[in-house]
């Protein structure tokens, strides 16, 4: 009777085992194809608060077709630009697929790496996130808290994790609830989920939230081989408090710095950073209050020996672009304007994103290179070869002697001729405006705006679950009832000016045709996001619009923002 039991259970324990550990193994043996021996991961802060999580992954044994790395959803909604590329060769990047599933797990935001059937053992993955997820202080402007995911979502274990965070220049870490940085994990458990906040502080305006939406770069080379710069920068105050000075950098070599507003006004000339460094330190003319914006224009000097090389009749520019930047730039446009009768060759880049836009006029041409999304790991090299004879020099001299000629010979003979009595012009309004009335509608408009965003600040508040749905709508009704007000005193304001004379009549329209040009963008974002966030539009196809809204935006803006600085420049 033992036996016959004894045989029983061993048959039965044969049969469980045949049904389920082949299954098992199969499963086993699929996910241990290959092995995850470490994972490097650092954050780096730039300038002005954007993130750059830089993911370098070590594998061992048979290396997949792809490779998936995730994080907590929250966080991919503040990606900017996503990029894999193999370790010891940096030229050779791989497609990336963003939003994509972990292991079918709902709350991951996942990433995948498409190698093609050629994954090599290291490699790397380079998140860029935007700066809202470092929050300045209310009360302290040297005190900033970073929120981030302290590990990676992977499919597998991980043998050993090394994390370590890239402060600003003489940064303090203050607290954090990882306890300590850099940070080590032996045996790291797959699809980790985590959430990790990071105080600390930043003396000296080391690191300061701000957008540079667009900078436009022009580089003139006249006949005589002098090289001129200039950098035009459109950035928004992203922080709580106002900005009055920033760090700015120029090409290698630059001298001759200087610097106008947006109004063409001279600013305080820059003040370098460090020795032998392209940074420098530019004062704002007017400080840059939180969610404004405005544009300033750097000018400066290169060298020709450095950037222009000379053969006979042959010319080659070699430039290296935005290599030493410590923040993003959203949209970059670089142009390069040759001397009168200068004839292009050929031209190259070294970057497969740059669109490149060729400008022949009758005696001059130009080639424009631009590239969105530029931090200084995605720096480019542009070469351009081209033809120019020396007798080009003369030319523009030559036309202005015939000119200056013609000219004295119509005015000699007009001279001559017989003046006819000049009509006297009367004023028929006799109305002036007065400055109480210039600087109410300044301040008027001004805290019209300061509404619009407190409400953009509820609203994203309301978004995110920061705010008792009552307290937003006492807060919402409040804000309604007070630009409702401010909108009427505006307008009877506004038209009390615009009847004084047509100087005062086009201000006023100007700044009509912006606030409608700012409306419409506003709509349109809205529109683009809702069908981004119901599968209507792809991530790419967003991004584009959404960057050509923000462009449109910011030129509103800065009409707007200009139109109340002459407004306030005509009361002093």
């Amino acid at each position: 009777m033992k036996k016959a039991t004894l045989a029983f259970m061993i048959l039965a324990v044969a049969l469980i085992l045949s049904v389920f550990v082949p299954a098992n193994f199969k499963k086993v043996r699929a996910n241990g194809d290959y092995v995850i021996e470490r994972v490097d991961q650092n954050l780096q802060i730039m300038y002005n608060g954007y993130v750059l999580m830089n993911e370098t992954v070590q594998l061992s044994g048979q290396t997949p077709n792809s490779f998936v790395l995730g994080f907590p959803y929250t966080f991919g909604s503040y990606i900017v630009n996503c990029l894999a590329f193999e370790r010891s060769n940096s030229s050779n990047i791989f497609p990336v697929s963003l939003n994509e599933p972990v292991e079918d797990r709902s709350g991951y935001y996942g990433i995948r790496v498409d190698f093609s059937g050629a994954a090599p053992q290291i490699f790397t993955i380079n998140v860029l996130f935007s700066n809202k997820l470092i929050a300045q202080d209310s009360q302290n402007a040297s005190l900033y808290t970073l929120t981030f995911p302290v590990f990676p979502s992977v499919t597998q274990n991980v043998n050993t994790f090394n994390g370590s965070i890239t402060l600003p220049k003489n940064a303090e870490y203050v607290e954090g609830t990882i306890g300590k940085v850099p940070y080590t994990q032996e045996n790291l458990t797959a699809l980790a989920f985590n959430s990790s906040k990071l105080t600390f502080f930043v003396p000296n305006n080391e690191m300061q939230l701000f957008d540079v939406a667009q900078l436009g770069r022009d580089i003139a080379i006249n006949e005589f081989g002098t090289v001129i710069g200039s950098d035009t920068y459109y950035i928004m105050n992203k922080g709580t408090f106002s900005i009055s000075s920033m760090k700015v950098w120029v090409p290698i070599g630059a001298s001759n710095i200087a610097a106008d507003d947006q109004l063409g006004r001279t600013m305080d000339i820059p003040t370098q950073v460090e020795i032998n460094t392209s940074r420098y330190f530019l004062n704002l003319t007017r400080q840059l209050n939180s969610g404004y914006s405005t544009k300033f224009i750097l000018h400066y000097s290169l060298p020709r020996d450095t950037y222009v090389k000379k053969q006979g009749n042959n010319f080659a520019v070699n430039m290296t672009l935005f290599q030493d930047f410590d923040y993003y730039v959203n949209d970059t446009s670089v142009t390069f304007v040759l001397p009168e009768g200068a004839k292009i060759q050929t031209l190259s880049d070294t970057s497969n994103e740059v669109s490149l836009d060729l400008h022949r006029d009758v005696f001059q041409e130009s080639v424009t290179f631009s590239k969105q999304s530029v931090i200084a790991l995605e720096s480019f090299s542009v070469e351009i070869d081209y033809e120019y004879s020396s007798i080009w020099a003369a030319f523009r001299p030559t036309t202005w002697v015939m000119v200056i000629t013609i000219i004295g010979v119509i005015a000699v003979i007009v001279m001559r001729r017989p003046k006819a009595p000049t009509p006297v012009s009367v004023s028929t309004t006799g109305m002036i405006v007065r400055p109480e009335q210039l600087r109410s509608f300044v301040d008027m408009y001004e805290e019209r705006m300061k509404i619009f965003r407190e409400m953009d600040s509820l609203e994203d508040k309301a978004h995110r679950g920061r705010i008792p749905r009552q307290r937003y709508k006492v807060q919402r009704k409040t804000l309604e009832t007070r630009l409702e007000s401010s909108s009427r005193n505006l307008e009877e304001l506004k038209g009390r000016i615009r009847s004084v004379g047509s100087h005062y009549a086009s201000l006023m329209r100007e700044l009509e045709i912006a606030e409608a040009q700012l409306n419409e963008v506003e709509a349109n974002v809205k529109t683009i996001e809702g069908r981004h966030s119901h599968g209507e539009l792809s991530l790419e196809a967003y991004r584009k619009l959404h960057g050509d809204y923000q462009q449109r935006k910011q030129k509103a803006e800065t009409t707007m923002n200009g139109i109340l600085l002459r407004l306030r420049e005509e009361i002093r």
